[in-house]
């Protein structure tokens, strides 16, 4: 049965809002009201809230986080001035790896006695499982050093220079700094360092040198981050000192190689210390979040039982 035009103007009338204010409406999707779909009252507006959510930051604070993203950058610099030491036959693959074995040994042993144990006892990794780990790790590259070394023969070396920027960048851009983003990666991070060092390491002269630079590209970009973050969670202060120091060498290294090119390190990392944390502090009182009942819903009720 069709509705009578008597009833389509009451109902019309109904829509209205002083007639909306009187009968009362509800905020419901699962019951039919007199009202239009868009219709909200004025105690929408109540539930609005600002930058409940807004973190306030402090300047020196923010310098002290930045010097996550100072250690990537040095590890970048480092692995290129390495690499260019051995291209160029200055630095025996002997001596890179002796050094890097006994820097590994040291760290090792730092990183169980920074929190006494309790990241090995949690993770039921015993010394000899690490032992026999590594040992595997250094037969197979090893092993496939001469692969490794022609693989990338039939590329040119303009080509084999671009992508080893791009996947060093990639690492930056992807790494793991300690923000909750959807653009963190850890494990692309790491296989776009370890894609740029195997390119790299393919130009070298010889296998023997492709298998030391690979192995050092892992000391670098795989533990010694495992490290700096140990060292950041329990002794905050040795983080920091390490941070300069290693900054430092960085710095020190590149400039035997170009002094342009450690004039700009030198400005990048004064920059993402000191001059972006300040601009951060400046724009925060810019920031303004708005949240109210338009907010997705969030299911805080541990749901896990019903999926037993």
């Amino acid at each position: 049965m069709g509705i009578s035009l008597q009833e389509k103007h009451e109902q019309a009338d109904m829509n209205s809002p002083r007639e909306a204010a009187a009968v009362g409406w509800r905020k419901v999707l699962y019951e039919q009201q007199p009202f239009p779909d868009n219709y909200v009252d004025r105690r929408f507006l109540e539930e609005l809230r600002k930058n409940i959510y807004v973190r306030r930051y402090s300047y020196w604070t923010v310098v002290f986080e930045s010097a996550v993203v100072i250690q990537q950058l040095c590890s970048v610099v480092v692995f290129a001035v390495i690499w260019w030491y051995m291209d160029q036959g200055s630095l025996a693959p002997q001596w890179l790896f002796g050094a890097s074995l006994a820097s590994s040994l040291i760290g090792y042993i730092l990183f169980d006695v920074v929190d006494h144990g309790a990241g090995r006892r949690e993770n039921e990794r015993t010394r000899w499982a690490d032992l026999k780990s590594s040992l595997v790790f250094l037969a197979f590259t090893y092993g496939f050093s001469p692969v490794l070394k022609t693989l990338t023969e039939s590329i040119s070396t303009d080509t084999i220079y671009a992508m080893s920027v791009l996947m060093l960048l990639g690492h930056l851009i992807f790494f793991d700094y300690g923000a909750n983003a959807a653009i963190v990666s850890s494990t692309l991070s790491l296989n776009m360092a370890i894609f740029a060092s195997v390119c790299l390491a393919s130009r070298l002269p010889k296998s023997l040198h492709t298998f030391v630079m690979v192995t050092f590209a892992i000391q670098i970009f795989a533990l010694w981050p495992a490290l700096q973050k140990k060292l950041k969670a329990h002794t905050p202060i040795c983080h920091f000192i390490v941070t300069v120091i290693f900054a430092l060498s960085a710095t020190v290294g590149l400039l035997t190689i170009s002094g342009v090119g450690a004039l700009l390190v030198v400005l990048l990392l004064i920059s993402v210390s000191f001059i972006c944390p300040y601009y951060l502090i400046c724009l925060q009182p810019f920031k303004d979040n708005i949240h109210g009942p338009w907010d997705e819903a969030e299911i805080t009720e541990d749901l896990s039982r019903f999926l037993m």
